[in-house]
């Protein structure tokens, strides 16, 4: 199992980097951020300084999205970095959930987004896309390599990253949802004619290691709204009792009033009251180090390939210190 570091772009970007050699350091193999551009800083001038002060990290946004940026913009940023420092960026992608509504457009279709995959790894890999009805290649592209990992929760989602990326992300760690939406992804990409075992699957989590569970809760609670915020969208299209989303994924929210981006990814959030307790617990990875290794191995045994840490709270060098030296190497 491989594992990644997610942060947000918070100003320094100095305490970014730091962080995120911290994480080489300890084991981790990915480094990821947050990529809202009114939220926090431009993520893609921070991957070079990661890049240049690491030496095996791959580094990516989780998640983009197609509609803040023009899709060669895109491909052309992850190619540069990639002939710079070899091939080790990712794409991960996604509709657009903050940085869309911070700006006041709503997220992109899934059509679009479908598109928007396909186009934006055969432009960074060198190869000829339509663009807006026009073709494009970038040149200069020797050798490109860009693996495109789509964030998803509803069944079209889930059966659009199985059609189309090249991984999957998952965005909570309660093992019987990850089992259900791995297979969803799987099962989309055996019909459409794809290798299933060929995706790979990242589910990503808070982790909060100690054993004061009332204080870990407490810091990783925000994760529960930020999930709530794609859940009250689920409902929306496919309604609380459809049977196309399990409701334990959708119950939790019904005390959901309202989200405040300014708060979002922070464990000071006050939007997430509403999220209880055994949410906090099945979404993420709380308590002392064995705790973490067997949730992983569960994780694990359900074929997910990395786990990646949000590490929004007040221990972070303290969590990537406890994975590389406890956690890490028992999955490994």
């Amino acid at each position: 199992m491989d594992f990644g570091l997610v942060l947000q772009t918070d100003p320094p970007a100095a305490q970014v980097i730091s962080l995120m050699k911290r994480a080489e350091r300890n084991g981790f193999r990915y480094g990821w951020t947050f990529d809202s551009a009114v939220l926090w800083q431009e993520p893609f001038v921070i991957y070079s300084q990661i890049l240049a002060n690491t030496r095996r990290l791959t580094v990516g946004p989780m998640v983009t999205n197609p509609g803040t940026r023009t899709w060669e913009v895109t491909a052309s940023t992850f190619a540069t970095l990639n002939d710079m420092y070899g091939n080790r960026t990712v794409c991960g992608i996604g509709r657009g959930d903050s940085a869309m509504r911070v700006a006041g457009r709503k997220p992109n279709t899934l059509a679009r987004l479908g598109e928007a995959i396909g186009v934006i790894r055969d432009l960074a890999e060198g190869r000829e896309a339509d663009v807006d009805g026009q073709r494009l290649k970038l040149p200069w592209v020797k050798d490109g390599q860009l693996p495109v990992w789509m964030a998803a929760y509803g069944p079209k989602a889930l059966a659009l990253a199985g059609e189309k990326a090249d991984g999957f992300i998952l965005q909570l760690a309660d093992p019987f949802l990850t089992e259900w939406m791995v297979k969803a992804v799987r099962k989309a990409a055996a019909d459409a004619g794809r290798d299933p075992e060929a995706i790979t699957i990242c589910v990503a989590a808070p982790a909060y290691v100690g054993d004061d569970l009332a204080h870990a809760r407490e810091q990783c609670r925000w994760f529960g709204g930020m999930v709530g915020n794609h859940v009250a969208d689920l409902v929306s299209r496919y309604g609380e009792h459809s049977g196309l989303v399990p409701e334990s994924l959708t119950a939790y929210i019904k005390q959901r009033q309202g989200y405040d981006y300014s708060h979002h990814g922070r464990a000071d959030n006050p939007d997430t009251t509403f999220v209880p307790d055994d949410i906090v617990d099945r979404f993420c990875l709380l308590g002392p180090p064995q705790a973490h290794v067997d949730k992983l191995k569960a994780l694990r045994e359900l074929g997910v390939d990395q786990f990646a840490v949000y590490a929004m709270h007040d221990a972070r060098e303290a969590v990537i210190d406890a994975y590389g030296e406890q956690i890490i190497p028992a999955l490994r």
